[in-house]
């Protein structure tokens, strides 16, 4: 590989005088010949590792909550906390790592997050009912920390090792971790639990050690770090407080947690910081967001696409466990395990899907798989407890296999489009963009479904499962707004294909 096929940049040496608007463009790719040492291969090792703990971590922590709020004697308010305060945190700390990342370096922060990861981990598994799943919010959010370290840094990562051409196949084949560990999670977490819950927390540390120590011996830099660059405390601050007010409160529109008057004053302090956030960028000479990436088109098109492909389907799983534990009347185990043809589709396309896009481009690829997701979801409006599962494992599979279509490919598009010095910030914009189209979709769907379904009814499906017995006139209610709800999905996925297929050609 020469670095002049990834970056114009002149090379520097230590004697170069480094100013602000010289700093990112002076970060190049280093001329190694690691990727043809077979480096690639061990970064997409270390990558993956980071992709199976979060994705395992998700799907087992669900199996595990009705014994968490036994024992803990937890409210609902807090075991929603510990799911949503994970995501909360994740999203709005995706572009603030990224920038740093190209500022202070991938591996460093990369190596942080596993560690992070690991502490949370272990502060969650020690929670103690005194404290009625306090302590427990605590560690999740200390992993979502530690997760935005790892998940932003993963794809930088991963762009980084693998030649032009080689990316789609890279970042196809870090898919696989994550489709894998969402099919095994709720094995895993079923037997952990049956020991204890806490080892679906404490069954994390020795895989983060492990990740920590192998990323600090095997990882490397090949981009140089423009650590001359001045941080954008300010930008930081002002988004960070802007993505969590406004995303908190639209999910309280969701989950009516607090009073009216507490959820719109979290909303108007959102709306304010977003407000300072968009006066302050502008003037600021090395921004925490790198806006002007959205004058390249094919980058403002896949991301608009991917934002709202994860507005379309951010709730579906969610959607789908609540029909499979209510009106379907199956345990958390068993519901986790129905899930499997989502989880195998997307694993199985995932990989082809990038290496092909790194010999045709998304162009073609995006739109097929977003049409085909939209037909999964079209066939999820006509559900009823009756409906066979041979025909509900068809719908989840056309869902998950079209995701798999459209993820690699869309985001080799958006890698690949940037310059290499832009790499982390281009990651986090994505990480954002996506991780907050699922928030937005909790609160634009769930709604819909769960509108007249009593509370109770709705923590007695979730938590326990076993069906609906208990509230039969909540059923009807649940299942016409479960079918609104897959209805609009499917429109936003329409919506999502379209603005894929007036993308520019990537190849």
């Amino acid at each position: 590989m020469h670095a002049s096929s990834e970056s114009s940049a002149t090379p520097l040496t230590p004697e170069t005088p480094y100013t602000h608007e010289q700093a990112a463009a002076s970060a190049e790719l280093q001329p190694t010949t690691d990727r043809d040492n077979g480096y690639r291969w061990t970064a997409l090792s270390v990558t993956t590792v980071g992709a199976l703990l979060a994705s395992i971590q998700g799907s087992a922590l669900l199996i595990a909550l009705p014994a968490i709020l036994v024992e803990l004697q937890a409210s609902f308010f807090t075991i929603m906390w510990t799911l949503m305060g994970y995501l909360l945190v994740l999203t709005v700390l995706t572009p603030i790592v990224g920038r740093l990342a190209d500022i202070w370096g991938r591996k460093r922060l990369y190596n942080s997050g596993f560690l992070l990861f690991a502490i949370g981990s272990l502060v969650a598994g020690l929670a103690q009912p005194a404290f009625h799943g306090a302590d427990l919010v605590a560690g999740r959010l200390i992993q979502g920390v530690g997760a935005a370290l790892l998940m932003t840094n993963s794809t930088a990562i991963v762009t980084d090792a693998f030649r032009k051409g080689e990316v789609g196949l890279g970042l196809g084949i870090n898919q696989i971790a994550g489709a894998a560990g969402f099919l095994i999670g709720p094995i895993i977490g079923g037997l952990l639990t049956e020991w204890s819950w806490r080892w679906v927390f404490l069954f994390n540390v020795p895989l983060a050690t492990f990740g920590t120590l192998w990323g600090i011996w095997r990882l490397r830099e090949p981009v140089r770090p423009a650590r001359q660059t001045p941080i954008d405390w300010a930008g930081g601050l002002t988004l960070a407080l802007g993505l969590f007010g406004t995303l908190l409160a639209l999910t309280m529109v969701a989950f009516p947690l607090l009073g009216e008057s507490a959820t719109l004053a979290i909303l108007v302090m959102g709306l304010v910081s977003l407000l300072v956030f968009a006066l302050l960028e502008p003037r600021v000479q090395a921004p925490i967001v790198q806006l002007q990436l959205f004058r390249e088109r094919l980058f403002a098109m896949a991301s608009l696409s991917g934002l709202l492909n994860g507005i379309a389907r951010g709730a579906v799983l969610f959607l789908l466990i609540f029909f499979l534990q209510g009106p379907y009347g199956k345990d958390p185990l068993t519901a986790g395990l129905m899930l499997a043809p989502f989880g195998a589709a997307f694993m199985i396309i995932g990989p082809l899907s990038g290496r092909l896009s790194d010999h045709i481009g998304s162009r073609i690829l995006t739109p097929i798989g977003l049409a085909v997701s939209a037909l999964g979801l079209l066939g999820l409006t006509t559900i009823t407890p009756s409906t066979p599962f041979w025909l509900l494992s068809l719908y989840m599979a056309l869902m998950g296999g079209g995701s798999g279509f459209f993820v690699s490919p869309n985001t080799n598009a958006i890698m690949s489009s940037v310059p290499a010095h832009q790499r982390g910030a281009a990651a986090g914009l994505l990480g954002m963009l996506n991780n907050t189209g699922q928030m937005l979709s909790i609160a634009i769907v769930f709604p819909l479904a769960l509108k007249g379904v009593p509370m109770g009814a709705v923590m007695q499906v979730f938590i326990y499962g076993g069906g609906m017995g208990q509230f039969p006139s909540a059923l009807a209610t649940f299942m016409h707004g479960l079918h609104a709800a897959f209805l609009v999905s499917f429109a936003l996925s329409l919506a999502a294909m379209l603005v894929a297929a007036l993308r520019p050609s990537h190849r």
